[in-house]
């Protein structure tokens, strides 16, 4: 069986990826299986400078989800390549770095930065976030600012780039303009905004108040994020979002998604991407279905 996929110019082995935000760097998950079996392992988001990111409590537990208020806390890109490349470095799989800025000129300094670097295969330009307080998550809906940001980062800088989108009415439109300003793929979507409340305290259950929602209660919203860019815009779609299993991952393939990415499940079950890639192999030969490309975007709507 032929696992491989292409994100515009990355091809990867296989259509398993591991999300940003809830696989480290690696190195946390490195003793409960083989890393290189991953078809790419995306990095926790980096920033131009270290961010201590927002108060505690930071994660709260929902029906069917999980709540984050983290704040994009992590060591700064000097440090990230000090402490955390050399590890990465000598990964087999795919590695791709997930990054942040307050603004153009902050993404085009990570990126040039990161260009330095051996053994980074892409990055992922999250303007999605909606844990901080610079507006990423407004950048991530305004289809002008993400074709500024894409087309200046194409011009300066020789890395593909797959643009992290938050859930939008308007995700068409941006999606639109990442592939006309030159960028390699979307990643869709980002956690969903949204709180809890702890009633005997009268109190928010995140010390931000409010936080991101991911986890098997965004699911649906993802998937008709994914069906509704892969049915208008033609540009490779990383789906994530509530996938907990094979089965979530099949919905996102069949809706258009060219791969996926594992989030809040690697919480539950640390190797749950081998498995789901096992019985991706495993469902392809029963269905005698020879290219996994073939199983993209294969949603029979009765039409």
């Amino acid at each position: 069986m032929d696992l491989r996929t292409s994100i515009g110019r990355i091809e990867f082995k296989n259509p398993v990826i591991v999300a940003a935000g809830t696989f480290g760097y690696g190195e946390e998950y490195a003793s409960f299986f083989d890393l290189n079996r991953l078809g790419a392992l995306v990095t926790k988001t980096i920033t131009l400078k270290p961010r201590q990111g927002n108060p505690p409590p930071r994660l709260a537990e929902t029906p069917a989800g999980l709540l984050n208020s983290i704040g994009l806390e992590n060591p700064g890109v000097d440090i990230f390549l000090k402490k955390k490349m050399p590890f990465l470095r000598r990964l087999e799989t795919s590695v791709i770095v997930s990054i942040s800025g307050e603004n153009e000129d902050e993404y085009l300094t990570l990126a040039k930065k990161l260009e330095q670097e051996e053994g980074i295969r892409a990055l992922e330009v999250n303007v999605s976030c909606p844990n901080v307080r610079q507006g990423e998550i407004l950048l991530g809906r305004d289809a002008e600012a993400v074709f500024s940001l894409t087309r200046k980062l194409k011009e300066n800088t020789t890395f593909p780039f797959i643009l992290k989108l938050p859930p939008s009415d308007n995700i068409v439109e941006v999606a639109q303009a990442i592939k006309e300003a030159g960028g390699d793929g979307v990643s869709l979507i980002n956690t969903v905004p949204g709180m809890a409340i702890d009633v005997e305290k009268r109190r928010p259950k995140l010390g931000a108040v409010t936080g991101g929602l991911s986890g098997p209660a965004i699911k649906p919203i993802a998937l008709k994020m994914v069906w509704d860019v892969y049915t208008n815009v033609d540009i490779p779609i990383i789906g994530m979002g509530g996938i907990m299993g094979f089965e979530d991952a099949l919905e996102f393939f069949l809706a258009g998604a060219s791969a996926i990415a594992v989030g809040t499940a690697n919480f539950v079950e640390p190797a749950i991407s081998v498995k789901i890639i096992e019985e991706l192999e495993d469902y392809l030969q029963k269905e005698n279905i020879k290219e996994f490309s073939h199983l993209v975007g294969s949603l029979n709507t009765g039409e």
